[in-house]
């Protein structure tokens, strides 16, 4: 019997039925059980990558850390290793991010606020001091203008360390085309951009298979606003578009393929994010075989999952807790390899050491106390959730014929179609809150925040950012300058060639070349990068 009630949605405004039964399955064209998905472990990998799920191995527990100077986030990082992390994120600063340094005009008040502060191989050794980078499970960062950049200070730290680079886990989000419609760290034009992209996938096949060369990132797409399809769809054009021109280079995709990560936000409409990541996955085992994937581990998505911040609010902060709970339920739920939980006074700034500490202790009791890690795939086979996944892959489907109508992700984020899609949807969505169609807690309703509970926010060293400053006077007052010069101008070389720019970045962080260096040389080839003005 169906009720009459008024519709509901998803928070992307999917609709709602008021009872999923037998019927919804067979109306979207699905057979009853789940003989449609598979199982676990196999193809089409809908209801997840490994057929024992966490009970082999836990997913990686990894926090997004870092600020100030390499000494300081050195620090924050060892104490939340010492407290079960398993992996981490070495968050940026926006100078860094942005290819400058910490002396430039530019990065006056940025140096270490938002990252830490990293401008060449020195920084890089003090950042990982005393930590055994062999035993960590998975070390990521947000590089994706500068990608090879961080390839070639992590290779000369290890050097240095007398360490194979390639027994170091490390995942480079190194997503560019994200950047230019979502985030906005570039500077160089989306083509040779995207063409340094490649240059790492191609360098990490070659040389270090054990890295993840590329993190295909949709989490920034849904926090400037997209719908769960939207995220999934933009994220997938832009990581096919990596991989056509790798496999116009040469490349078997077979040879990068099961390196690769998929970067998304989970949120907390449960369920139609747990239905997203199980879409996902069996978009992802298509698109590989389009591309002529034949190893069943280039079509199992590795999924990293990030519980939204864009969920989380300032107002009555204590209800972020039960936000990234929820969101964080959301991401074991569909499947994912790794996840990130939110501290809950993000809304505010930097997480402070106490509330980071929270967030790692969500992860573990989800592991250890919510019982939900002992079997695979638990919610598959629920009507709700099959139907769900059917209509999330339909709907990536057509996102995916949209961008390709308009003649694929690069023409996308050069006529700023993306960003007006994006846009769009994030007004939408803003309406709904503001005219009270969808409930935010605390902030459009349940107001009343009568509480003496104070969040003290997170206080960097003031001093911080001209120390850093210093050390970069230091190197380059010790370094050769002669030999920076000449590496430098095997870069410009390389990049004027078209040849692939990662060895000669290499050979110049050797020499204690800066990123600001290398990048104002790729800058001086290539031209900067202004994006369309929508209106």
């Amino acid at each position: 019997m169906r009720l009459d009630r008024p519709a509901l949605h998803t928070r992307s405004g999917s609709e709602l039925d008021v009872q999923y039964g037998p019927d919804s399955l067979t109306a979207r064209g699905l057979a009853l059980g789940v003989p449609n998905t598979g199982e676990a472990g196999e193809f089409p990998f809908t209801r997840g990558i490994d057929p024992a799920g966490y009970r082999d191995k836990p997913w990686i527990i990894g926090q997004y850390a870092g600020f100030g100077s390499p000494s300081e986030a050195n620090a924050r990082l060892r104490a939340l290793l010492a407290q079960g992390q398993t992996g981490f994120s070495v968050a940026l600063d926006l100078p860094t991010q942005m290819g400058l340094d910490s002396d430039h005009p530019l990065s006056i008040g940025e140096v270490g606020k938002v990252g830490v502060a990293i401008d060449t191989v020195d920084d890089i050794e003090a950042l990982f001091e005393g930590i055994d980078l062999a035993a960590i499970r998975q070390i990521r960062t947000t590089a994706n203008a500068i990608g090879p950049i961080w390839l070639a200070l992590i290779t000369v730290m290890a050097e240095r360390r007398g360490i194979a680079p390639n027994d170091i886990a490390i995942l480079i989000q190194n997503d560019i085309l994200k950047e230019y419609f979502a985030r906005g760290t570039f500077f160089l034009p989306p083509r040779p951009a995207v063409g340094l992209v490649v240059d790492t996938i191609e360098y990490c096949a070659e040389n270090f298979p054990n890295w993840t060369p590329v993190a295909i990132s949709g989490y920034h797409i849904r926090e400037a606003g997209a719908s769960a399809a939207q995220e999934i769809a933009f994220s997938f054009a832009n990581g096919l578009t990596y991989c056509r021109e790798a496999v116009a280079r040469g490349l078997n995709i077979d040879s990068f393929a099961p390196s690769l990560f998929t970067f998304l936000s989970s949120g907390t409409d449960v369920l139609e994010e747990v239905a997203k990541f199980r879409a996902a996955r069996s978009v992802w085992v298509e698109s590989m075989a389009q591309l002529g994937a034949v190893d069943p581990r280039s079509q199992a998505l590795s999924i990293f999952a990030f519980t939204a911040g864009s969920s989380l609010t300032a107002q009555q902060p204590m209800n972020n807790v039960a936000r990234v709970t929820g969101a964080a339920l959301s991401a074991v739920l569909g499947g994912c390899q790794t996840l990130h939980t939110a501290a809950y006074d993000e809304a505010l700034g930097t997480p402070t050491a106490s509330s980071a500490e929270l967030a790692l202790r969500i992860q573990q009791l989800i592991l250890h106390e919510f019982g939900v890690a002992g079997t695979v795939d638990p919610l598959g086979g629920s009507w709700a959730i099959e139907s769900l996944t059917a209509d999330l892959r339909s709907q990536i489907y057509a996102q995916l014929e949209q961008v390709e109508a308009e003649g694929g992700a690069i023409e996308c984020v050069e006529s700023g179609w993306f960003s007006q899609q994006i846009s769009d949807q994030a007004y939408s969505d803003m309406q709904a809150v503001d005219l009270g169609e969808r409930v935010v807690v605390g902030v459009n309703s349940y107001m009343d925040s009568s509480s003496d509970f104070e969040i003290k926010a997170f206080r960097g060293d003031p001093e911080a950012e001209q120390q850093q400053r210093e050390r970069l006077a230091e190197v380059r007052r010790t370094r050769s300058g002669s030999d920076v010069l000449s590496a430098l101008g095997e870069v410009r070389s390389a990049a004027a060639e078209g040849r692939n720019s990662v060895p000669a970045i290499i050979a110049a962080v050797r020499e204690r070349a800066s990123v600001g260096e290398i990048c104002d040389v790729l800058r001086e080839v290539h031209g900067t990068y202004r994006p369309p003005t929508m209106i």
